[in-house]
């Protein structure tokens, strides 16, 4: 797993920051499992974050370890077409099987990070490229 799975395992909940329009959004989540070398999530298709993300897919996530260790992630969000990454993480998380199915009609939407900065950041000092 990487490092950014590691620390996302760690936390179990991050948050979000997208925008909408000119007013930024943050929200608390979890869905996320790691795939061919990529840290993927996901959000609902009928949800405001999945517009905000199409409409504009530029994003920072945040995550804090009890240690005051904080993870800043920034990136582009491309949307996967394989189906198999919201199954991982419906298998990952099965309480959300009872919102994403057939019956309900809502559908999972996964992503990844583009062009992405990842930095574990300490308290105090210097922080870490996670990605390199």
């Amino acid at each position: 797993m990487s490092k950014i799975g590691d620390f996302l395992n760690e936390t179990q909940v991050f948050f979000l920051a997208t925008a909408d329009g000119n007013q930024p959004r943050v929200r608390p989540l979890g869905a996320f499992v790691e795939m061919d070398g990529k840290v993927i999530f996901g959000v609902g298709d009928f949800k405001n974050v999945y517009k905000q993300l199409c409409a504009n897919p530029k994003v920072e996530l945040t995550a804090c370890k009890q240690n005051g260790h904080w993870l800043r992630y920034t990136g582009r969000a491309v949307f996967e077409t394989d189906p198999k990454y919201a199954a991982a993480i419906l298998e990952k998380i099965p309480d959300l099987k009872e919102v994403y199915n057939e019956k309900t009609g809502k559908k999972m939407m996964t992503f990844h990070l583009e062009d992405a900065t990842a930095v574990d950041i300490p308290m105090m000092g210097e922080g870490e490229n996670l990605l390199a």
